[in-house]
């Protein structure tokens, strides 16, 4: 169902709809460290998990290898185990997570927005 330029929808049912695909896509990008996992690996294509746990600062091992866990089961990322020696192993970004890149892009726009509108006070 694309929804873009629809303000509102018309029916209840319409309505139910747009809610639970909005409770899908909080769900699966909640949390303090999706959004830098992810904007990392939109911007280096793809890291290894010391190089994300340095550019995703204060986050511990556990909890970052718990949302990149969560990330790909929801076939946001991919995990790839490369046979080096040692064994290391990389994530990137899948398609389909490309497509959350307009949505990342408008909060960062609007976070800019929001600093400016709270500094002017």
């Amino acid at each position: 169902m694309e929804v873009l330029n629809q303000p509102c929808a018309k029916t209840l049912e319409e309505y139910e709809k747009r809610m639970l695909a909005l409770k899908d896509a909080m769900e699966i990008l909640a949390g303090k460290w999706k959004f830098c996992i992810l904007l990392n690996l939109n911007q280096y294509e793809s890291l290894r998990f010391s190089l994300l746990k340095e550019a995703c600062k204060g986050i511990t091992p556990k909890v970052l290898s718990s949302e990149l866990h969560q990330l790909e089961e929801n076939r946001l990322i991919t995990r790839t185990v490369n046979t080096t020696k040692p064994v290391t192993v990389s994530y990137s970004m899948t398609e389909h997570a490309k497509e959350t890149w307009p949505v990342l892009s408008a909060l960062i726009d609007f976070g800019f927005k929001h600093r400016k509108v709270i500094s002017d006070k």
